[in-house]
């Protein structure tokens, strides 16, 4: 279908940025004499906006075109990574400076999260829904496997801040392709008439109502904060001290990426029955490349700890978007999306804090073995709900 092309077009332009962003953040910060803390506090201000205005965006999503938040979420997100990249260039960046455009960032991403999640039921069957959400994620995978790789020598060869001004070019691209999105119908039709408290407390009594969903979002909450603070603040740190610096972790992340396209072919030709159970398993392989590093294992070993990793958690993204959609009615999924990522996101700010104070005592290595423990506890617990073991696929 059209639409379906135009939509998969938006996310690979938007991957060619993406891919290479987190590389070229990361290193922004430590040029400028960051160290941990300094990243930490970059990270959160990205996500703190994102807890504040997610439920929002997940009334919205429900209430008004899909197409047109995406479109208006992307054009916010690139103008805030142009601002970064200039300031970048210009050798004005600053912590703060960094901080207040990653803020700007995160709250759009509040509203485009919510419509993202929701936007493939309207448009494809739903006997397709698990090819079109794999779909979905071969192109932003395809890219993330070079990506990370060519940011990292981008850094490394001429400063991150040309990476960060082609992520802000790809985010404008993206938007204008979602503008031209026709959908059929409105995301809102049958939906709730209720103001913004009355949409949420129904939200609110549909997402406690379901066992497998509040549970794993319950689970995510602990392995989500271990992940991000283990692999995207102290990754980039190890990186730099224990291996080769920018170079070593873009291909830690393009390992990452390498597996997530793996998971992405598994899930175009295996249909689990079980689709919350798997969730739970593959998203748990997260643990290997934390300890890897943890265990200052060669970077050989980290790369496929990565892959691994990488491949087990887009098989838990695509299972769990087929879940999602066939499970819960369209016109409440924005808001149980929103729930959901809500409750994924909410110990991250405290995560990246508490691991940035933590290093200050203990080693970054021990604290890194930390995350992994965690997610692993994590998804044992969640593995022992009965509801999770129970949810099939329609």
């Amino acid at each position: 279908m059209p639409v379906f092309r135009r939509f998969l077009l938006a996310n690979l332009i938007s991957a060619t940025g993406s891919a290479m962003a987190p590389v070229a953040l990361a290193f922004a910060v430590i040029g400028q004499g960051g160290g941990a803390w300094s990243l930490g506090v970059v990270l959160t201000a990205n996500t703190v906006p994102s807890l504040l205005f997610l439920l929002v965006g997940g009334v919205l999503a429900d209430r008004v075109s899909r197409s047109r938040l995406l479109f208006l979420g992307n054009l916010g997100a690139g103008g805030a990574q142009a601002v970064v990249a200039v300031l970048v260039a210009t050798a004005t960046a600053t912590t703060f400076a960094i901080s207040a455009c990653a803020c700007a960032s995160g709250a759009a991403s509040a509203f485009t999260t919510p419509a993202a999640r929701g936007i493939v039921s309207r448009l494809v069957p739903v006997e397709q829904l698990q090819q079109a959400n794999a779909l979905v994620r071969v192109p932003r995978n395809a890219v993330k496997v070079i990506g990370p790789v060519v940011g990292g020598f981008v850094v490394a060869l001429t400063g991150p801040a040309w990476a960060l001004g082609w992520d802000a070019a790809t985010f404008v691209v993206a938007a204008l392709l979602m503008a031209g999105l026709r959908l059929a119908g409105s995301a809102a039709s049958g939906g709730p008439r209720g103001g913004l408290l009355v949409d949420l407390r129904v939200g609110w009594a549909g997402f406690r109502s379901r066992a497998w969903l509040w549970s794993y979002t319950l689970s995510g909450t602990a392995v989500v904060a271990a992940w991000l603070a283990g692999y995207q603040l102290l990754g980039p740190l190890v990186a730099d001290r224990s291996y080769s610096g920018a170079g070593s972790w873009g291909l830690v992340q393009g390992a990452f990426a390498t597996g997530l396209l793996a998971g992405t072919a598994v899930c175009l030709l295996w249909k689990p029955q079980r689709l919350i159970l798997v969730c739970v398993i593959t998203s748990s392989g997260l643990f290997l490349p934390l300890a890897a590093m943890g265990l200052g294992l060669p970077l050989l070993w980290v790369l496929g700890a990565a892959a691994v990793a990488g491949a087990g958690m887009d098989v838990a993204i695509v299972a769990w978007s087929t879940a999602m959609q066939q499970q819960v009615p369209d016109e409440e999924l924005g808001r149980l999306n929103a729930f959901n990522s809500l409750g994924e996101q909410i110990a991250i700010p405290a995560g990246y804090l508490a691991v940035g104070v933590a290093t200050a005592y203990w080693s970054t290595r021990s604290v890194l073995l930390v995350c992994a423990a965690v997610i692993v506890f994590a998804g044992l617990a969640n593995a022992c709900v009965r509801d999770v073991r129970r949810i099939r696929r329609v």
